[in-house]
């Protein structure tokens, strides 16, 4: 699903400055995620922004205008390249206009959240366009009502979960100091590299490939090792693996994560860990009700192979931890056990698995056969994202952000997703959902809510509270 060939010449290239520049190639990882878009729903994600004050749209077209220039990307589109040319390169968009990325969407009455939600979630299920750079902001406004909200939309193409929130904080209103020139206004729109120019950075990162080859296959070993770290069982066929149609559903659990985090340290664990067995106790409901008898399902976690990203550089550095979730018993012991399988994963290179599922999942896509594989698999019953959020109360054009809600989509045969985010002292858990292969959503969000209360739960009503021992 990469965008159109590129406008490459073989003209003489403008300039010193010019000559000197390096394509800016998609990675592996990038690619990866353009292969898995392959199937009716698109491949992407997104924020919902709730603001304590209606936004103008004009406005808010005017500061992004300015402030996109921190995050180069979001001006850049992805394009082909010629044979023998290497992978597909960002190149800046000559008719860049933050008119065509930011528009309004207009809802009778107030902004509650389930209008919000709503609008969110069809936002992030709506196909963006390659001719441009695949980004998409909605200002929502309302008839009546004191509050604003802003849906932020990208193709996993773009950046990765991490990418995405190093790009929000250069949006806001403290993403730039004053005076500060912008990151990416050295020429804007500069030309596209030449044919000759990519050839011979195409033959210079394959000579690095071959001097780095015992580089690669160590972390070949170590992407096989991440998958096999928490020797998740392969999950019984169940009602939840089935193929997912076009429309999907949201809802979100807030919790308080000063709580999140003390239960964590009770039971030697991370607010993941707590995420991960509230989501098994829950999806275990969810099965039961149905009749079917299932002890464990296996949530494939996202994993991130850097400590942080850096909004002048995006792209997807992401890796997937297989973990066996306990749909019964005691919260408590279930905590102790999703802990104890999660620790050994950690214990390796974070994100390795991407060196390994990157080159298989791209195969498939070339000789086709990846939809009938996403559709048919019974290796995962869901899929988990956490990401850490920033700590502080966050402004944009003067309104407060009261809510930052993650929106991550389904495929395949998975109908129901998890995504969390920690912002200001509370964590948002968003529940994604085919509602035709889910019609129980209310009841799964319930159970959820129910479980994370239980593992909540003080014993004999003393606060542990400690520091953060980690996501």
């Amino acid at each position: 699903m990469i965008g159109p060939t590129a406008a490459v010449r073989d003209a003489a290239e403008p300039g010193e400055a010019h000559r000197a520049r390096v394509p800016e190639r998609a990675g592996p990882d990038d690619l990866r995620e353009s292969a898995v878009d392959r199937t009716g729903v698109p491949w992407q994600f997104g924020v919902l922004l709730v603001l304590d004050r209606p936004l103008d749209p004009a406005e808010v077209r005017r500061a992004l205008a300015v402030r996109i220039r921190a995050v180069p990307r979001l001006r850049r589109r992805l394009v082909r390249t010629p044979p023998l040319c290497g992978r597909p390169v960002w190149v800046d968009d000559p008719g860049f206009a933050v008119e065509r990325h930011v528009r309004e969407v207009r809802c009778a009455g107030p902004l509650t959240d389930d209008v919000l939600q709503d609008v969110a979630v069809r936002a992030v299920g709506t196909r963006l366009s390659w001719q441009r750079s695949p980004w998409e902001a909605l200002v929502v406004t309302g008839t009546t009502g004191e509050r604003g909200a802003l849906v932020v939309v990208c193709h996993h193409v773009l950046a990765d979960g991490m990418g995405g929130l190093a790009a929000l904080a250069a949006l806001v209103d403290d993403g730039l100091v004053p005076g500060d020139p912008p990151a990416d206004d050295d020429g804007f729109p500069r030309p596209a590299p030449t044919v000759a120019r990519l050839f011979a950075d195409a033959l210079a990162t394959r000579a690095r490939t071959l001097r780095h080859l015992p580089g690669e296959v160590r972390r070949i070993r170590e992407a096989l090792g991440e998958l096999r770290a928490t020797q998740a069982p392969r999950p019984p066929r169940s009602s939840l693996n089935r193929p997912v149609g076009t429309r999907r559903a949201l809802r979100v659990v807030r919790v308080d994560l000063g709580d999140v985090h003390a239960a964590a340290h009770r039971h030697g664990g991370t607010v993941n860990d707590v995420l991960l067995t509230a989501i098994g106790g829950a999806l275990g409901a969810l099965l039961r009700g149905r009749g079917d008898q299932v002890d464990e399902v296996v949530a494939s976690v996202s994993i991130t192979a850097r400590p942080r990203a850096d909004a002048t550089l995006l792209g997807n550095a992401v890796g997937v931890l297989p973990v066996g979730l306990p749909t019964s018993g005691p919260p408590a012991v279930r905590l102790r056990e999703v802990a104890r399988r999660t620790a050994t994963g950690r214990r390796r290179a974070r994100g390795a698995s991407a060196a390994l599922l990157g080159p298989m999942i791209r195969l498939a896509a070339a000789v086709g056969v990846l939809p009938w594989i996403v559709d048919h698999q019974r290796m995962v019953t869901t899929f988990v994202t956490n990401l850490r959020g920033p700590r502080a109360p966050l402004t944009l054009l003067g309104a407060r952000i009261g809510q930052i809600v993650p929106i991550i989509t389904t495929t395949g045969n998975v109908p129901v997703v998890f995504g969390a985010l920690s912002y200001a002292g509370s964590l948002a858990v968003t529940v994604v959902a085919d509602p035709d292969v889910c019609p129980e959503l209310d009841a799964l969000v319930a159970a959820l809510r129910a479980d994370l209360a239980a593992l909540l739960a003080v014993p004999g009503g003393t606060d542990h509270r400690a520091g953060d021992p980690g996501r």
